[in-house]
Formats: C-alpha cells, structure tokens, sequence
C-alpha cells in the first residue's frame, strides 16, 4: 500500500475542502472569503528508469526501500490557488440566489468585522 501523495491528488482535496458549502443552518453565515491559497510544499522529483517523472508530497520520516534504480530529488514548489470569481461577483450571485437571507447576511457579517470595537461613533 502506497502512502505517497501526488501533488495533484492533494490540490483537488485542498479545493475540495475550500469549495465546501456550509450546512443550510441561519447562524452559519460566512463571515470571510478566500482571496487565495499558497501552498508551500516539499516535494520530491522522482526520475525511474523505465518511466516517467513523478512529483510527490514529501512525506514526515519514513522512507520506502526498493531494488529499482531511481533519483529523488527533494524540491521547494510553491502553488497559489485563486478563485474564479471576484468577491464582488459572489456577493452578486448570493445575494441573487438568497434574497430572503441578504439582511441578515449584511447584518452578521458587519457583527462580525466589528466585534471588538469598543468605538460607539462607528
């Protein structure tokens, strides 16, 4: 059993993770938006003798030990993950499809960005 991460496996689960819609409960309004994501990931480059070049999540200790001719080269690779809509056109889409819920939206979202605020002038 393989324990190796390819780097595209773990960006489709970080996708995965992001583009997970909150659970249809009132008092979950999302309070933030994601701009972007960098991961900054060790990876290994492993060039086999009959096939190709495998790109790898490097793993924490452990190590795999084989009799087949390789080189692993250890490598610092950078990935900024973006979404495809501004925030504006988000805000535009949700306010389209939730119409009923835009008030409270507005209103928990600015609870919120001024918890903490001890300025009664705001």
């Amino acid at each position: 059993m393989s324990t190796e991460i390819g780097l595209a496996e773990l960006i489709q689960q970080v996708k995965q993770e992001l583009l997970a819609t909150y659970p249809d409960d009132e008092n979950d309004t999302p309070l933030l938006s994601v701009d972007s994501v960098e991961l900054e990931l060790q990876v290994t480059v492993k060039k086999e003798g009959g096939g190709g070049v495998k790109i790898n999540v490097l793993q924490f200790g452990g190590g795999e030990l084989s009799g087949k001719v390789s080189r692993d080269d250890v490598q610092k690779v950078i990935v900024k993950l973006s979404p495809l809509l501004s925030k504006e056109q988000l805000l535009k889409a949700y306010y389209h499809k939730n119409p009923e819920k835009w008030r409270k939206f507005v209103d928990k979202t600015l609870e919120g960005t001024l918890k903490g605020n001890d300025d009664p002038g705001i």
